[in-house]
């Protein structure tokens, strides 16, 4: 068995981390095997180079490996590519096409950025993982194949297990043995030492002076939180080996290649929480404006309600303060004169059409139109009132009061709401 140092010379892998050797070690043991390994770790830590090592020192090592980059591929079309498809079964299929897996027979496939499987082209994956077996796109004949299965993700996959993105039997399946690799931040000792190999990479390929970095520019590069990881610092060397025309590298010079929005490598806080009215789509908001309109309506219709029944404006307007000020504001340009309007104590005249001219509305039927606003309105909206009332709750916790005010309603029509819905 092959040290971790020989691996590292053998692969490019720079750096002493003892996260980054567990890494290579458990490659290392597993090779021989069969066993499927899934890779885990941020966008650019280098989580392709563990399938290499694996197969190089596998028993499959004279057969094909094929790097597959599952997010790459349309959604259509992955099935085709994966596991084959045969003449006439869609439109373009002109010919009987082999798949990876059909190809690979003996040897490994690199699933790359597994996470973004759809979820039918999963459940291919899984017969694959548990007997061998697939069919071609088109095809009722089953075919056998023995292929070894190394996929990688960047993806929490409890995360899209939860989120039901991702199989969870499928994931099982996959990650029999985990190889975790560290973030770049999480590996200090190796920073300065990648940069130096990049900058002579690049000084050797552009035929440059090789760029230095001053003690300041390398306490800067150290603390920076290298959000791309071994990629954006690849990116920054090749960057500043084009660019600088003096070779060596200040802190100052250093900072204006980085992105500002990344920051130090310093604890950081993250709000997940939303502010109170912060909707997530301009499609509920519309629909917030339509329910407060909805609320006012209803408002109106109670005012008018209690101006009918007890004819006295002064009475009306003392009980109902709150609701004129919530419909018409504080708007001094538009004076609301009560008496101005039934200055006779009258009620509004309300009356039903009827065929026969002479015939007078019944009493009992005075307030017909009042009566309206007992019943609830069928509106199609009502499943998204339902659905922002919930977001609303659970953005304040179940508090009332406060879901009330970002809706626009009294608490007492929440709670009325709340039962109605049965939440």
């Amino acid at each position: 068995m092959e040290s971790i140092q020989a691996i590292k010379q053998r692969f490019g892998i720079i750096g002493n981390n003892q996260a980054l050797n567990r890494a290579i070690e458990k490659a290392i043991q597993v090779a021989p095997t069969d066993i499927s390994v899934l890779v885990t770790g941020e966008s650019g830590v280098g989580k392709e180079s563990i399938p290499k090592i694996i197969h190089q020192l596998s028993h499959r090592k004279h057969n094909k490996y094929i790097a597959v980059n599952c997010g790459a591929i349309p959604e259509g079309t992955i099935d085709s590519e994966l596991f084959g498809h045969e003449k006439g079964a869609f439109t373009g299929a002109t010919q009987t096409r082999e798949g990876y897996f059909e190809v690979a027979d003996g040897g490994s496939i690199f699933l790359d950025e597994v996470g973004e499987l759809p979820l039918t082209t999963q459940v291919r994956l899984l017969r694959v993982l548990e007997n061998g077996e697939f069919l071609k796109v088109g095809s009722s004949k089953v075919q056998k194949t023995d292929v070894r299965i190394v996929a990688a993700t960047n993806v929490n996959m409890f995360e899209a297990i939860e989120k039901e993105k991702f199989r969870e039997d499928l994931y099982y399946r996959l990650s029999t043995v985990d190889i975790n690799l560290p973030p770049l931040r999480e590996r200090q000792e190796d920073i300065h030492i990648l940069f130096r190999k990049f900058a002579s990479d690049f000084a050797l390929k552009y035929k440059m002076p090789t760029i230095k970095l001053t003690d300041n520019a390398i306490q800067v590069l150290l603390k920076h939180r290298w959000g791309g990881n071994i990629r954006q610092l690849r990116n920054i060397a090749e960057q500043l080996s084009v660019l600088e025309q003096n070779r060596t590298v200040s802190a100052s010079t250093l900072q204006g290649y980085l992105p500002a929005s990344s920051g130090t490598n310093l604890p950081a806080v993250i709000k997940t929480s939303k502010s109170e009215s912060d909707f997530s789509s301009e499609r509920e908001i519309l629909y917030k404006v339509l329910f407060d309109m909805k609320a006012d309506l209803n408002d109106l219709k109670k005012l008018t309600m209690e101006l009918m029944k007890n004819g006295n404006v002064k009475d009306v307007e003392k009980n109902n303060e709150s609701l004129i000020q919530k419909i018409y504001g504080d708007n001094d340009d538009e004076d609301i004169d009560f008496k101005e309007a039934n200055s006779n104590n009258d009620l509004i005249a309300i009356t039903e059409h009827n065929s026969s001219k002479d015939t007078p509305t019944p009493v009992q039927d005075k307030y017909y139109f009042a009566e309206e606003i007992e019943e609830e309105e069928t509106l199609s909206l009502h499943d998204k009132e339902l659905e922002l009332i919930k977001k609303s709750l659970e953005r304040h916790n179940g508090k009332r009061k406060l879901a009330a005010e970002e809706l626009g309603i009294s608490e007492r029509t929440l709670y009325r709401k709340i039962k109605q819905f049965d939440l």
